[in-house]
């Protein structure tokens, strides 16, 4: 009987009380805090002065407590807390405790001091923390000397800005003041509605308070940015109030944002008529920020990116006028899906990035279809599948495990293999159909949050599909790794019959097992008298069929049709010598999907390099830029991989030459006016490509003259880069490297300081990265190191001079020697992407092992450096698989 002692009292104490969770008895959450504790608003107070190297905070938050408790749990990191404040629901207040208990994790306790029954509270915290300096939460760069403080906290870095409830399913309303020296200028989500002085030297902001929003989608900045107001974007049938739009850059640069801000206009009112409701927030800014460690980001209102992508002049390279255009409209696509409707947790992150990616590439269809966004979503699927045949891939919904898998899950399985999963079945159901779902999704989600299943029912109820559609759906989005699609040819009962199975694509060398079943929808091109029909078939069996009906005898087939389905296919030799006759035939995108089949079929084994040459020779004479370059990828496999002889490489060669030397040729070395961009894209791709690939010597001696032309001095003592092709100036200063060595490398060193130019910089570290002599090469990553690098800017150095075995080799050597130096500059942002970065392009099993034996026992040193060791390690071994199993012999075939 006095056992049950301890435990009747308990339970009467719960009775009278509510039950109670004490903090010494509850274990730190690992993962999502619990959901008993729910955030009901924000006002963040911030006092910020970029110069210096700290900032002040008050965090006030309103929370609903649904159970008793003593403590409650909350997301802070770095944050040093001299006071906390509880109000009770009868407004007594006290102190409590702020408590840091997992500072790896930033997962902390505030202590109330006595439990509390389920109420509403209000936590009051005031602190200090550093400006950061690994480009997250609130973070200090320059720009032309001067520091400027801004934020970004995707996916988990508010922490490192203010204490609170950092996971994207907890959106409540934010009230935001910045308190900064009075010459600054401070943006923020919202517009300003009032200014008043705060004593000598500073002044207050206050901010019109947020819709509902997560944390991660927080966002302000604080320096002597300079302004460009745009015309207003006129209202139309779903937003009934002109919209503000400005362009926010470093001082003296906002006027170069007059082109990315003409263009925005059309974006958004093509968004507003495919979602059928309007732009939500008060206004729209975009920041071209000094450093940054993504590309963009989606903010609510401040949508904020990488500088070269904003900034734009009649000389800037057309890649970044197109991936500008892009870039702005993947953003602004997240307005609607992330922001307004915003997954509940991070394993949903698709319904964020995949969305946006694929309502990009539709924006980008509508407004400028010269970009050929429909070849570009054919390219990305291709790109993303290379990593989903690693067994390491991840799923589109990956559980999440950890901040590493939070980290790692921004990647091509989230982007491109999404936005490929939701084309394939957006085709599928067909295009208004998927619209009014898509619709009827944001209307019951927005400004809330949603999971995997609301999307798919919601399309699959405006489809009118059931079970089995959705069960179609889930198995491209719940499992990791790409179908592969078999065909054989047969004629029955006077009928052409195409028989089908499905399987895992799977590499040589690969450990994985094939034996897995998707709902593939399957459309298939094949010939007929008067040309081609289409048939589709939704294989969701190990095996299945397909009557091609009016079938020419005999035909072919091209088993992706439009190149919708995310899927890879064999043909065997003999079908698909028969496309390649055909290859007229195909539209652009099936070109696409046809040089990808080529490549899966050499990589699976199938096919050896003399096929590969023979099967990819019809595309390069496409004038569509994407198919005709499509070879050169694996192409330079083969020649750095597998050749293994002088007369292997000089035969590589001179299939290249005669195939697009005089296509460059023709092109020039120099823009030519009224020609378009895509003219600019194809010459910067070839030149590259032939000058540092396959190193003919014709190519390298015309960039050698544009580079040693931008390397010769001017009056002032700077370098005359503009006296390069932009498009070019990069692979011209790269072959100056290499041919010129130290004085052109230090040359270059001594002027990325002194150039502010985004553009100018990109190509003077594109540049320097060419370098092959490995002194240099040491030099070179040395200066990747200093702070006259951004820290967004490292990657561009340190991945360049490993395209042999040595230089790989030189690499691994600096890297582990200086590997607690890159680990303090990238920080827990970049964890994942370190071992690509040490050992990436790696291609021998001796490369493997060191690179397994190096990070195993240092996995705990950044988030994400486990899944990127298995996915580097991984590749590493299937390159070396693949290139003992191919024939070089089969190159001079």
């Amino acid at each position: 009987m006095r056992r049950l002692v301890r435990p009747l009292l308990l339970t009467a104490l719960a009775a009278c009380c509510g039950t109670a969770l004490a903090a010494t008895a509850e274990q730190a959450p690992q993962g999502r805090l619990p959901g008993w504790a729910v955030p009901q608003s924000y006002r963040l107070a911030f006092k910020v002065d970029p110069a210096q190297q700290d900032f002040s905070g008050t965090t006030t938050i309103r929370v609903k407590l649904t159970r008793a408790s003593d403590h409650l749990w909350l997301d802070g990191s770095e944050l040093k807390v001299s006071k906390v404040t509880i109000t009770d629901g009868a407004g007594k207040a006290h102190a409590g405790k702020y408590v840091e208990v997992d500072p790896k994790a930033g997962v902390v306790r505030v202590d109330f001091g006595r439990t509390l029954k389920p109420q509403e509270l209000t936590l009051k915290l005031d602190y200090t923390a550093p400006l950061n300096a690994q480009l997250q939460g609130l973070y200090k760069v320059s720009a032309k000397g001067r520091p400027y403080a801004m934020t970004q906290m995707e996916p988990i870095s508010a922490r490192y800005a203010f204490p609170g409830f950092d996971e994207p399913g907890f959106k409540t309303p934010f009230d935001i003041s910045l308190t900064i020296p009075t010459a600054e200028v401070g943006v923020a989500n919202t517009q300003q509605v009032k200014e008043v002085p705060a004593g000598k030297g500073w002044k207050t902001l206050t901010f019109a308070q947020t819709l509902p929003l997560p944390t991660y989608l927080v966002a302000f900045g604080v320096g002597p940015w300079s302004i460009q107001t745009a015309p207003d974007i006129a209202p139309d049938a779903y937003r009934s109030r002109p919209l503000p739009l400005r362009g926010i850059a470093a001082a003296g640069e906002a006027q170069r944002m007059q082109h990315v801000l003409s263009e925005t206009p059309s974006i958004i009112h093509a968004l507003e008529n495919y979602y059928g409701f309007g732009y939500p927030w008060d206004k729209l800014d975009v920041l071209a920020a000094p450093d940054f460690a993504a590309g963009a980001m989606e903010n609510a209102g401040l949508v904020t990116f990488r500088d070269w992508l904003l900034l734009l002049d009649k000389d800037s390279p057309a890649r970044n006028v197109q991936g500008s255009f892009n870039v702005t409209a993947h953003e602004l696509a997240h307005q609607w899906t992330g922001d307004t409707v915003t997954t509940a947790w991070w394993n949903d992150i698709w319904l964020n990035e995949a969305f946006a990616t694929w309502m990009q590439q539709k924006v980008t269809m509508e407004v400028h279809p010269e970009y050929r966004a429909d070849l570009d979503r054919v390219r990305g699927a291709q790109g993303a599948m290379r990593n989903d045949s690693l067994v390491s891939a991840r799923r589109i919904t990956q559980p999440i495990t950890g901040n590493g898998d939070i980290m790692t899950a921004f990647d091509g399985i989230t982007y491109q293999k999404g936005a490929s999963v939701i084309g394939m079945f957006e085709n599928y159901v067909g295009e208004k159909t998927f619209q009014r779902g898509m619709r009827a999704y944001i209307q019951k989600h927005k400004f809330g949050n949603a999971v995997t299943s609301d999307l798919v029912d919601s399309i699959a109820a405006a489809a009118d599909k059931g079970e089995a559609f959705k069960q179609a759906f889930h198995s491209f989005l719940d499992q990791s790794g790409v179908p592969y699609v078999q065909t054989r040819l047969e004629q029955k009962d006077g009928r052409t019959v195409l028989q089908l199975s499905q399987s895992r694509y799977l590499p040589v060398g690969s450990t994985g097992d094939t034996r897995r079943v998707w709902g593939v929808p399957v459309c298939v091109r094949y010939g007929t008298a008067d040309g081609s029909k289409v048939s589709c078939e939704m294989l969701d069996k190990a095996t299945g069929s397909m009557v091609l009906a009016g079938a020419s005898q005999p035909t072919w087939i091209m088993p992706n049709a439009n190149a919708d389905g995310y899927y890879r296919f064999s043909l065997g030799r003999q079908q698909l010598a028969g496309l390649a006759h055909e290859v007229g035939q195909l539209s652009d995108a099936e070109q696409l999907a046809y040089a990808d089949a080529v490549s899966a079929g050499f990589q699976h084994g199938d096919l050896d390099a003399g096929d590969v040459l023979a099967a990819l020779k019809p595309l390069t004479h496409s004038k569509i830029r994407e198919v005709a370059t499509a070879p050169l990828t694996q192409l330079e496999w083969i020649y750095h991989h597998e050749a293994t002889t002088d007369v292997q490489r000089a035969r590589l060669q001179t299939w290249v030459k005669d195939t697009y030397l005089p296509r460059l040729q023709q092109l020039g070395y120099q823009r030519r006016a009224g020609e378009t961009e895509d003219a600019s894209l194809l010459r910067s791709t070839l030149a590259g490509s032939l000058a540092f690939d396959f190193r003919l010597p014709e190519v390298r001696a015309a960039l050698l003259g544009q580079g040693e032309a931008a390397l010769k001095r001017k009056a002032d003592g700077r370098l005359n880069l503009t006296a390069a092709d932009p498009d070019l100036l990069g692979d011209a200063l790269g072959v100056a490297v290499q041919e010129h060595g130290k004085p052109a490398v230090e040359a270059l060193i001594a002027e990325l300081p002194q150039t502010s130019d985004a553009a100018l910089r990109n190509a003077i570290l594109g540049g320097l990265s060419s370098v092959e002599d490995p002194v240099l090469a040491g030099q070179v990553r040395n200066f990747a190191l200093d702070k006259q690098v951004k820290v967004g800017e490292m990657a561009m150095l340190l991945y360049g001079s490993r395209d042999t075995r040595a230089r790989r080799d030189a690499m691994w050597q600096w890297f582990t020697a200086h590997y607690p130096q890159i680990l303090a500059r990238t920080g827990s942002f970049s964890g994942g992407r370190l071992p690509s970065l040490a050992a990436g392009g790696g291609c021998s099993p001796a490369e493997g092992d060191r690179l397994q034996a190096f990070f195993k026992p240092r996995a705990g040193d950044a988030a994400g450096i486990e899944r990127g060791l298995a996915q580097t390690g991984e590749s590493i071994r299937l390159c070396s698989a693949l290139k003992a199993a191919q024939d070089p012999a089969a190159i001079l075939r």
